[in-house]
């Protein structure tokens, strides 16, 4: 089921170590000119295109698109309490955590009257993007949501895709989270169109394009990112899940064996990998694989994905190399079973969860991370969704007139250096013989004094 890549042997440089790395490189270079000439189509014809796309992709015909506020109310209402109960205590969690990601402003003196604040500025509006087809991601609007309203994000707009099985509806149970965070501009729509919709706007809709759009999805819905990134913000492109499980001959075989199922069961696309020194190791956790594998209630999605290009089970000589390939596979979720983690060590990952009792399903739900993590090895230079998604830098300058004087001469070098000398005018011209301007310059508002 699981292929074997076995690199005992070899001493690998890191870009021949990239190149070993199991990727399911076509269904993403495919997935990418498809998700763009229907992000086109949506542009050109909105809502139309829309409905056409809800009829082929998803089997969805004369459905509202824009959900009503009474599907919203009618979906909390009969929301399962136990399901509620859940959503509820991964809300608390994940607010806690986003909160400890809002940098507060800091006023920087550089000297008397010279002062820089930097602040950050939640974008006005943005579009959450929540899967639903062959899955039911109600934690997604958790995971998507939360951080947004801790940055301070005035306007949420949200789409899932239509189900067949609701009559067109979105999934009572992720309406059912929408309404819980509070969240009422809702939208039946899905994949790539969504995406295109959230960022160009529909007019016949009401829906106004966004400032930002996040959310995990397919390889579409991640190549539909990458076709409107300029026009809006993205986050990384979460697409088809990842785990890599780097494991030695202390890690249990059962529990390594579950982990890579339960992340296969996502999507066929999904990748599984294991990277481990032992032989052994690798032998029994086939082994385990086998029978779980074939029990799972999506054991032909499971066993897809396992057999897939984008899985393996990969043989090194050490853990110093296992390190060295997971750094090179900058996995979406990595798992270390080890004796001896040396987690900063593994510098490239979306999420890291550490030792048997941290499962990757453990942060897909309550851990209080976020399971918006990039995938296909953009982890080497993105993060995972968090409530600086939505935030901006920004930086007030506030200098008084003596402050500038300090500096003018300064400024005139560097602006003759440049041959800009405009840049070095508009500074002397504040110390003209002509200027009436007073000494004091009046405070810059939201400057604190």
């Amino acid at each position: 089921m699981l292929r074997t890549i076995d690199l005992r042997g070899r001493a690998l440089t890191p870009a021949e170590l990239l190149a070993t790395v199991p990727r399911a490189t076509a269904a993403r270079q495919e997935a990418f000119s498809t998700a763009a000439q229907i992000v086109d189509d949506v542009a050109a014809r909105g809502e139309a295109a829309l409905r056409e796309q809800a009829e082929r992709f998803d089997g969805a015909v004369g459905h509202a698109i824009r959900v009503p506020d009474s599907h919203l109310d009618e979906a909390l209402d009969t929301l399962d309490p136990a399901v509620r109960a859940a959503l509820e205590q991964a809300i608390a969690r994940v607010r806690e955590a986003s909160a400890a990601q809002v940098p507060p402003p800091v006023v920087t003196e550089l000297g008397p009257g010279a002062r820089v604040l930097q602040r950050w500025q939640p974008v006005q509006r943005v579009g959450l993007y929540v899967p639903g087809g062959k899955a039911v991601y109600p934690s997604s609007v958790v995971m998507n949501v939360v951080p947004a309203q801790v940055a301070g994000v005035a306007e949420i707009a949200l789409a899932s895709p239509p189900q067949r099985e609701f009559g067109g509806r979105v999934h009572p149970v992720i309406l059912g989270a929408a309404k819980l965070l509070g969240v009422t501009e809702v939208y039946a729509m899905g994949g790539a169109g969504a995406i295109g919709a959230l960022a160009h706007g529909v007019a016949e809709l009401d829906l106004a394009p966004v400032d930002v759009v996040t959310g995990p999805g397919n390889n579409f819905v991640a190549a539909a990112k990458r076709a409107v990134a300029g026009l809006v913000g993205t986050d990384a492109e979460a697409g088809a899940t990842e785990i890599l499980i780097v494991a030695d001959d202390s890690a249990d075989a059962r529990l390594v064996a579950a982990d890579l199922i339960s992340q296969a069961e996502h999507d066929e696309q999904a990748s599984a990998v294991l990277v481990t020194d032992s032989a052994r190791l690798a032998d029994d956790v086939i082994a385990a694989i086998a029978p779980r594998a074939a029990a799972t209630r999506h054991a032909e999605r499971v066993a897809a994905a396992l057999a897939g290009p984008q899985s393996a089970v990969v043989l090194v000589d050490d853990l110093a190399t296992a390190t060295a390939f997971s750094n090179a596979y900058a996995p979406e979720h990595l798992e270390l079973h080890l004796a001896d983690p040396r987690v900063d060590e593994f510098v490239h990952a979306g999420a890291v969860f550490v030792g048997p009792d941290s499962p990757v399903s453990l942060g897909d739900y309550l851990a209080g991370s976020n399971h918006v993590l990039p995938t296909g090895g953009q982890a080497r230079y993105s993060s995972g969704l968090s409530a600086a998604t939505f935030l901006r830098p920004q930086q007030v300058i506030e200098y008084d007139r003596a402050a500038l004087a300090e500096v003018r001469d300064a400024i005139v070098t560097l602006a003759e250096a440049e041959a800009l000398p405009a840049h070095g005018e508009a500074v002397a011209a504040r110390f003209d013989a002509a200027s009436t301007r007073p000494a004091g310059a009046a405070p810059v508002p939201g400057v604190p004094a």
